[in-house]
């Protein structure tokens, strides 16, 4: 019984090691760019860029994960993004100017701006969900695969965002809108924030262990719960620590963590999100358990549309314009983040959390290769091989723990 203990125990801190190998990998990382570049990769400015660079890709990143899990793809969402982004930059320049101040005659300029910005937000999100949701029915119910829709939804929104911008780039945009992309919080706002989310981590975790006793099932010593929570607690308040020391807290990085806390409930704690990874594991079986395989994948899309909306929302207001290059090769970003965080192409497997660590390190890599002044080029090759090494480690995890 000892020995069998001992396994165990064995067989845990494998897990534990498998599971924060990223977090390692990016200390690796940024020690390593932190030395190549004389500390100004470390600087607070730097890691200030850095996160907002990640937030429009990690917006994809969240929503992709679902969707990989269920065993399928979306090719389209660099294009959606970026046809979403120029509709938003058509609205605030063009469309909404011209009737707005006739609706509401009696409106400062200012509060004109902030109601064309609302108008703006809900019209993009709607358009994400409808787009989504049409690629969705033609995957679930029509039975076409999704590499091949999502190929020709590619194809089709990249036409429509050439459409709609004509070749030009469409300006201006109202500053409510650009606040949202390059707004920051202040000090003390950023602090209270971080104080709020250490508290809700105890709370969940003390929750948490709370249903497990109640259901009687295994948990874990409450002191390595307690440090592991105090950990991820020591992270949020060095994080607004250090953003303070620059500017504050980047509000799209602020909407990035609120929309990944609430997609993670989404997969971890709903019957939708057992519903994702069972179809994913065994779609054959998951059908047989009376499962509506069909409708989960219809919801996958759906809420992949929907976040693709928030990133072009946010790609506009970051640019300030609505252009033609707007969200090319953001899908090859947003699934190379997914299978960097281990996300498995041939579904069941993945997490919200991994997805985000993943995108990171690849925008990581990529400011590190840009505070260099590495060549373009250069740049393209790196991220490509740590991509193909990523498939190349999931696909020789799952045929070893298939023998």
């Amino acid at each position: 019984m000892k020995q069998l203990n001992f396994i165990d125990k064995i067989k845990k801190i494998k897990i534990d090691i498998r599971a924060y190998t990223l977090i390692f990998a990016l200390i690796v990382i940024w020690l390593l760019f932190g030395s190549l570049t004389g500390g100004v990769f470390l600087s607070s400015r730097n890691f200030s860029n850095l996160l907002r660079q990640m937030t429009i890709i990690s917006f994809l990143a969240i929503g992709m994960t679902p969707v990989i899990i269920t065993g399928n793809i979306d090719l389209s969402v660099g294009s959606m993004t970026g046809f979403i982004s120029v509709i938003a930059a058509y609205l605030q320049a063009i469309l909404l100017p011209t009737f707005l101040p006739g609706l509401f005659p009696a409106l400062s300029v200012e509060l004109l701006g902030i109601f064309s910005t609302i108008i703006t937000i809900i019209i993009c999100l709607l358009l994400g969900l409808l787009i989504g949701m049409g690629q969705g029915y033609i995957i679930a119910y029509g039975g076409v695969p999704a590499f091949i829709v999502t190929l020709g939804g590619m194809l089709i929104l990249r036409g429509g965002l050439l459409a709609v911008a004509q070749g030009k780039t469409i300006v201006p945009i109202e500053d409510s809108l650009r606040v949202m992309a390059q707004g920051y919080l202040t000090k003390y706002p950023g602090i209270i924030i971080a104080v709020i989310a250490i508290i809700i981590l105890f709370l969940v975790t003390l929750q948490s262990r709370t249903k497990k006793t109640q259901y009687g099932l295994k948990i874990k010593p409450l002191s390595y719960d307690l440090v592991v929570t105090s950990l991820f607690s020591a992270i949020v308040l060095g994080f607004v620590l250090v953003m303070n020391s620059y500017r504050g807290v980047q509000i799209p990085v602020l909407i990035m963590a609120i929309i990944a806390v609430m997609v993670t409930y989404l997969t971890n704690n709903t019957r939708f999100g057992r519903h994702i990874y069972a179809v994913g594991g065994n779609k054959e079986a998951t059908k047989l358990s009376g499962i509506n395989v069909q409708a989960v994948v219809l919801k996958t899309y759906a809420l992949m549309g929907l976040l693709c909306g928030v990133s072009g929302i946010i790609l506009t207001g970051y640019v300030a314009a609505g252009t033609t290059s707007g969200g090319m090769n953001y899908e090859l970003s947003a699934i190379g983040g997914c299978v960097m965080g281990g996300t498995s192409l041939m579904g069941g497997i993945g997490t919200v959390f991994g997805a985000l660590m993943g995108t990171l390190l690849m925008t990581s890599i990529e400011n590190g290769m840009s505070v260099m002044n590495m060549s373009v080029f250069w740049q393209y090759i790196v991220k490509g091989l740590i991509l193909v090494l990523a498939v190349y480690v999931d696909v020789t995890s799952r045929k070893n723990k298939s023998l």
